[in-house]
């Protein structure tokens, strides 16, 4: 169930994306297909303009070439260039008059329209031929920077709006999980409270009874699985707690109640004494956690080992499996709520387990390395004690 809750997530991730990509895509290709159609329509206006110095330059002296003179002067947009076959510019419109004043912006300009766009040949009655340049128009510059200008505004705001609905889910969903905690410990403390009394009424009865101090002994553990719930959302108190003692603790928990064919060993690389300051209990519930996807990892069957020590500012507590790895494309993946790769459970532990290291012991916890061969290092960084 968390699994398709998750895999839903990620497809609407993927199909904003895809619409994003869909909106930017048609609005570059439409356009690309308007500024197609501006310039041959800027093409067809230069060599209007074009056949206008052609006439005017063989126009017999009692023709009215009022109408050509306004052909000429309504081109108030496209800079455009007429030269002779020697590259001497004859005239120009749509240019800064004063840069062309300067002999090297003239011959650069020139350069940059041969390059631009192919000339307008105007045929002379001698037989010589002139040649318009041109550029494009400063609405078509302004209309091919426009489809990345938008793009830029439409990415903008769905990275936006992407990024305040996810905080928006993420708040939601912690507002669940907090619920749903204070709630399991809540309805946790009626039955555990009972059984307490049950188990001291056992003990006046039959006080030899094995049994009855096996039975003490979940009770405490239900005991303490309630705290640990009540305690989400909350600041936890943080104490100076033998780092050992508390792992030594953790696994010792988990080793009674897991197969003989899986082996934790602690290795300590400083001192036995170190002190930090946890919240001991919380602390216990992240090893817990990671020994048993490490457990699931290895199908049942494997070593575990955990391995610390420091390297100032930080303590460093590495949990090694020989599994099946983890993709390094889920190395952060695996820390979210709802990502688990069983068909039964939430996906919480590992979420859980970093809130814990992160937002109350102010650490990290991060996928050190991983490989298909030989397993998994899931590494909890604490910073020392002053």
């Amino acid at each position: 169930m968390a699994k398709n809750i998750y895999n839903q997530k990620k497809r609407w991730k993927l199909l904003l994306f895809f619409v994003a990509v869909l909106i930017g895509a048609g609005s570059l290709l439409y356009t690309n297909h308007l500024m197609e159609m501006l310039s041959k329509e800027e093409r067809k206006r230069v060599e209007l303009w074009a056949q206008a110095n052609k006439e005017i330059q063989k126009a017999n002296p009692d023709q009215d070439i009022s109408f050509i003179f306004q052909v000429l002067l309504s081109n108030k947009t496209i800079p455009v260039m007429l030269v002779n076959e020697k590259d001497s510019i004859i005239s120009f419109r749509n240019i800064d008059s004063t840069k062309m004043q300067n002999a090297r912006y003239r011959t650069e300009l020139l350069q940059e329209m041969k390059k631009d766009q192919d000339p307008i040949v105007i045929e002379l009655l001698n037989g010589k031929r002139n040649y318009i340049y041109y550029k494009d128009s400063t609405l078509l510059t302004q209309l091919y920077f426009y489809p990345f200008i938008q793009l830029g505004i439409i990415s903008l705001f769905i990275l936006v709006s992407y990024f305040a609905f996810s905080t928006s889910r993420k708040s939601e969903q912690n507002h669940v999980w907090l619920g749903m905690s204070r709630e399991t410990a809540h309805q946790l403390g009626t039955p555990i409270s009972s059984l307490m009394g049950w188990v001291e009424v056992m003990k006046m009865e039959d006080p030899e009874n094995p049994m009855i101090y096996e039975v003490e002994k979940d009770v405490t553990r239900l005991q303490k699985v309630a705290e640990r719930f009540s305690k989400i959302g909350s600041e936890p108190a943080l104490a100076k707690v033998n780092l050992k003692n508390s792992l030594q603790e953790a696994v010792s928990y988990i080793q009674n109640r897991i197969s003989n064919k899986v082996g934790i060993t602690i290795q300590f690389e400083t001192d036995d004494s170190l002190e930090v300051l946890l919240n001991k209990n919380l602390f216990e519930w992240v090893i817990e956690n990671i020994c048993k996807n490490a457990i699931d990892a290895m199908s049942g069957e494997g070593h575990i080992d955990i391995n610390v020590y420091t390297a100032d500012p930080y303590i460093y507590i590495d949990i090694a499996d020989n599994g099946k790895g983890i993709p390094k494309s889920k190395h952060k993946t695996i820390f979210q709520p709802g990502y688990t790769t069983k068909q039964r459970g939430w996906g919480l532990g590992l979420s859980l387990s970093k809130r814990i290291i992160e937002d109350y012991h102010k650490g990290r916890i991060l996928v050190k390395s991983s490989d298909p061969k030989t397993g998994s290092v899931i590494r909890i960084m604490l910073k020392k004690p002053e």
